[in-house]
């Protein structure tokens, strides 16, 4: 037998039993029957097609960051036990005030807390100037992590100020996207490393089942200074979101500084990206501080692909379910679900005021081309669906009824529902909600309703481009 023949004698075999296994993992493990099927099929027709697809993006859960926090002497589950204990001298009465809110603390395992301060941040210029005076009054420790950081203006000048505090004895970490990240330099992460800087990537292929996983992405957006004071929202680091791109113009997004108890939790969230990125845990003030005077009730919602559930999903449908009087939504992505979809359908026919702010500008075509599938079945049945028109919209923004106000780091779309990590930030509190209603207000007013036959008046080929896309939504 020549060596070809010896290879090809071992290696068809060995493709069409891997699609056969596959196909099996994938009939027990996706989640929908659609999804299923598809899998299957391909991969015991199509092994040598589907089976580099499926290894990629087949999986919907990420193995053994759940593991990773039970591990040597269980100091994460730790860690978290005494924090929930902490926090119940800080915990909020919402049972009469806002009832929806057992439900969002089961998903998030933690509970509301009272005595937090929140402000709102407005496009990069706001945020990033508040998150350095932040770094300036860093006394301990800085806890950053960014889904993308650019080696540009904007990022070289983040680079400086954290080696500025670092070199001024302030221990700093910066945790960041392999994916997200994919054009920084080693120079530019060596530099921060020779001034002291613990620097890690999150390492989504840790592992041999996660070797192949490029699919699952960490997507949050956390600054926190001394357990005290965290940073959450929709701004990475990147001249971009500062509003330097030409193509995209104006740069529109939101971010939200939080002081109080409910920062200690933000950091929980850190930690435990930290631990399975370093396998170390930082000495950190778990000492939860309320801000004086009235404050208000915030809870920090992490979620992610190694979640039971899908938390981030399950807290919107649950969110607009227990709308009473309006629904608003920013998203920079619209591919929901089909469990968001009836949610708000169900919202207009009810006769809740819902809302959608979306882009006019697309920076990832796909996507873009998605949420046009979505615009009549919506509004159809009385959503009232914008386009903002500046420049590109960024922010991640939910407002419900009059008290309710969320910044957090996922889209409305699949993947930060499933695929990605992500934290979201819910405020119970009119006063936040009412800034969040002033800046919707203002977004909506430089911003064009979309008809229902926006669609349908397009070209053929933007209509066939528009349901193609839609097939990926799975994975947008």
């Amino acid at each position: 037998m020549d060596p070809l023949t010896a290879v090809l004698a071992f290696f068809v075999p060995l493709v069409h039993i891997s699609g056969l296994y596959c196909a099996y993992q994938a009939i027990t493990h996706t989640r929908t029957a659609q999804g299923a099927v598809a899998w299957a099929v391909s991969l015991v027709t199509l092994p040598y097609f589907a089976l580099p697809l499926y290894l990629v993006f087949g999986r919907r859960k990420f193995v053994g960051y759940i593991e990773s926090r039970r591990a040597g002497d269980l100091a994460l589950h730790h860690i978290g036990s005494n924090l929930k204990l902490a926090l119940e001298e800080h915990r909020s009465e919402l049972s009469e005030t806002w009832p929806p809110h057992a439900a969002i603390e089961e998903l998030a395992r933690l509970r509301f807390s009272r005595g937090n301060r929140v402000k709102l941040l407005k496009d990069g210029q706001a945020t990033f100037e508040s998150i350095f005076a932040g770094f300036d009054q860093a006394q301990e420790y800085i806890l950053a992590q960014f889904f993308i950081i650019e080696e540009d203006g904007l990022g070289l000048e983040f680079q400086r100020r954290l080696i500025e505090r670092a070199e001024a004895g302030v221990r700093v970490y910066l945790l960041f996207d392999e994916v997200g990240c994919i054009g920084l330099s080693r120079g530019y992460i060596a530099k921060l490393r020779a001034a002291g800087v613990l620097v890690r990537p999150f390492h989504t292929r840790r592992g041999l089942r996660n070797r192949f996983q490029i699919n699952f992405r960490n997507h949050r957006k956390v600054v926190v200074i001394d357990g005290r004071v965290a940073f959450v929202g929709g701004l990475n680091v990147g001249d971009e979101y500062l509003g330097l791109d030409p193509d995209l113009g104006p740069w529109r997004d939101t971010h939200a500084r939080y002081e109080g108890p409910v920062a200690t939790c933000v950091q929980l969230s850190f930690v435990e990206d930290w631990y399975w990125a370093s396998r170390a845990i930082p000495e950190l003030n778990w000492d939860p501080e309320p801000c004086s005077g009235v404050g208000t009730d915030i809870l920090a919602l992490p979620s992610g692909p190694a979640d039971a559930l899908d938390t981030a999903g399950l807290f919107y449908v649950h969110a607009i379910n227990s709308a009473q009087q309006r629904v608003w939504i920013s998203s920079p992505y619209f591919v929901p679900d089909d469990r968001v979809l009836g949610a708000l359908q169900l919202a207009a026919l009810r006769g809740i005021d819902v809302r959608i702010l979306l882009p006019q500008k697309a920076d990832h075509y796909p996507i873009y081309l998605s949420s046009f599938a979505y615009i009549r079945p919506l509004v159809d049945v009385g959503v009232k669906i914008y386009r903002y028109q500046p420049g590109f919209l960024h922010q991640k923004v939910l407002l419900v009824d009059d008290q309710v106000g969320v910044v957090g780091t996922a889209n409305l779309d699949n993947r930060s529902f499933r695929l990605n990590f992500e934290i979201t930030m819910v405020a119970v509190d009119r006063g936040f909600a009412g800034e969040v209603e002033a800046m919707l207000r203002e977004d909506l007013a430089h911003s064009k309703e979309v008809p229902a036959t926006d669609l349908e008046s397009r070209g053929v080929l933007f209509r066939f481009l528009v349901n193609l896309s839609r097939l990926a939504a799975p994975v947008q």
